[in-house]
């Protein structure tokens, strides 16, 4: 089965690189500068050290239910989204996932643990099921959202 992995696109990110600190802070965000492999939630690679970040809260499920939730991620300056069908980004391939199938209302299908170097597995088995209509990934240890799925 057809899948596509997208990130974050990154227009909504883009002003927050320019403004000052005590501003980020109005927005729920730090600037912060790499000090290992941080994930961004944009081109779905990991920041090398040395790298510019805002670390800020994002609305990743907006649904009008329950599962309505936020959490911190990580944009990195100057990157481009990612959005592949059939192809699992290196920086999912090597972390322990969280993926949530979701169907049209925005309530859970189905849930599961799984090595990201077996997603297309658990991607298959969760769109297998009819109501499921999208995927959130998200790393299992810190539990913030990673990127989404959908059938291609």
């Amino acid at each position: 089965m057809a899948f596509r992995i997208s990130g974050l696109p990154a227009e909504p990110f883009t002003h927050l690189f320019a403004l000052p600190d005590a501003e980020l802070a109005a927005h729920g965000a730090v600037r912060e500068v790499a000090a290992g492999r941080y994930p961004c939630r944009v081109s779905l690679t990991d920041a090398e050290p040395g790298d510019s970040l805002i670390l800020v809260n994002y609305l990743h499920q907006p649904t009008n239910s329950p599962y309505r939730s936020r959490h911190a991620i990580y944009v990195r300056e100057g990157e481009t989204r990612y959005d592949a069908i059939d192809e699992v980004p290196e920086q999912l391939r090597r972390r322990t996932l969280s993926v949530r199938g979701f169907d049209e209302a925005g309530m859970i299908t189905e849930a599961d643990l799984v090595e990201g170097s077996q997603l297309e597995g658990l991607v298959e088995r969760f769109f297998g099921n009819a109501r499921t209509r999208y995927l959130q990934v998200h790393f299992a240890k810190p539990g913030c959202y990673a990127a989404r799925i959908e059938r291609a």
